[in-house]
């Protein structure tokens, strides 16, 4: 029989593209997207025709257990990726943060324990590890909160790991580094510049270009997300997903001009910065753990790789049917 799995956060950029992945990998496939009264399945209402139709939906919040536990029940495992992620937001309604990452993490493992399933895949992000105290940055480096945002992952991560600690539920905790691709929200790097130099924009407006990340293509960390569900190895585990490769904001800039043909300035839009003592300055992943436990590497690792996967990303964003859905003009919180 094909394994049910849920993915909570199919609607969104990674979700979206993990959906597709086990779609097209024979799975069967229940999508838990946020509930709103548009009936909007984000990015699910956008997906690839060989997908289409052959998942299920299931609109609710992670926030309501009663309908977390609905839409477990029957499931083989869940992959849980649905959260609030950005930075700036999290800075002026933390409370939703609190809410969603951490009592949506709860909800989904005590469900997990209660219904008994069998995997549980906890979506951390390499923001808990704060600027970097050495690098490559090893699953063993000390968690910083420098954002209510990285808090509550942080929160969420050690609630999904106490499960395991405290009644075995067999939870695998992923930390992806800088996921990029088609469908990323323009309150990411990536997408605010590939978006202002496709609107014709020259003057590119950013926050601080020093720091350094490490990024990662989609296709990547959505394989990091199925070879650990199938994974027993990384049960109990923390697991970096990363390119081992890292470059600064700046230079990622320039990159992707390049790619795009065109030349750029870039200036210092002071909205855009981070308080100082919350800038993460530095991340560069250290990825042998994912190599190890479960057979994985980056198809989009180093420099040659990065350019590869900026490439097929601004190719997405220049169609002008996806662009019409970002506004490049103003300061995407």
């Amino acid at each position: 029989m094909k394994k049910k799995i849920l993915i909570t956060g199919a609607d969104g950029f990674i979700g979206s593209h993990l959906t597709e992945a086990l779609v097209r990998a024979g799975y069967d496939v229940r999508a838990f997207v946020l509930y709103n009264s548009f009936n909007s399945w984000g990015w699910l209402d956008r997906c690839s025709a060989d997908v289409k139709g052959k998942f299920e939906v299931f609109a609710g919040d992670v926030r309501d257990p009663n309908g977390v536990r609905t839409a477990m029940k029957g499931c083989d495992a869940v992959l849980h990726l649905a959260a609030l992620i950005a930075i700036p937001y999290s800075y002026h309604s933390p409370d939703t943060y609190v809410d969603t990452n951490i009592k949506g993490t709860l909800n989904i493992v005590q469900a997990a324990r209660d219904l008994g399933i069998g995997k549980v895949v906890q979506t951390s992000t390499s923001e808990v590890y704060g600027t970097a105290r050495f690098v490559p940055i090893t699953e063993e480096h000390p968690l910083q909160g420098q954002s209510p945002y990285s808090a509550s992952k942080i929160g969420a991560d050690q609630i999904a790991m106490s499960f395991h600690a405290s009644f075995g539920t067999p939870v695998t905790l992923l930390r992806p580094f800088n996921t990029y691709g088609p469908r990323q929200s323009a309150r990411a790097v990536i997408p605010t510049i590939i978006t202002q130099i496709a609107a014709g924009m020259r003057e590119i407006k950013l926050g601080a270009v020093h720091p350094t990340r490490d990024f990662s293509y989609v296709a990547d960390t959505v394989a990091g997300f199925i070879a650990a569900m199938e994974s027993e190895r990384g049960i109990g585990e923390v697991i970096n997903l990363g390119s081992n490769f890292e470059i600064s904001i700046g230079d990622t800039a320039h990159a992707i001009a390049e790619a795009m043909g065109v030349e750029i300035a870039v200036v210092t839009d002071d909205q855009r910065l981070r308080p100082e003592k919350s800038e993460v300055e530095r991340l560069w992943a250290a990825n042998g753990k994912a190599r190890d436990l479960l057979d994985w590497q980056p198809q989009y690792g180093g420099r040659d790789g990065f350019i590869r996967g900026l490439q097929e990303t601004v190719a997405w964003f220049s169609d002008p049917a996806n662009l019409a859905s970002y506004k490049a003009d103003i300061y995407n919180v």
